[in-house]
């Protein structure tokens, strides 16, 4: 079971995600979502928006 607690920030300045994943809690990075299964899925609407729009700005450049 992989349920989504919220965001921080860690001691670099990045954006982690916080997830209980079977009853342990794991920190995420945003370009590590694709490593761990379900992470992805399990975010809200409006974190993917989010993560779509940094996708998104970071092909522009």
């Amino acid at each position: 079971m992989i349920r989504y607690m919220g965001t921080r920030t860690n001691s670099d300045g990045a954006a982690v995600y916080v997830f209980i994943v079977n009853g342990m809690q794991k920190e995420v990075r945003e370009h590590a979502l694709k490593q761990h299964p379900g992470c992805f899925d399990a975010l809200p609407a409006t974190v993917k928006a989010k993560i779509a729009a940094n996708r998104a700005w970071l092909s522009k450049l």
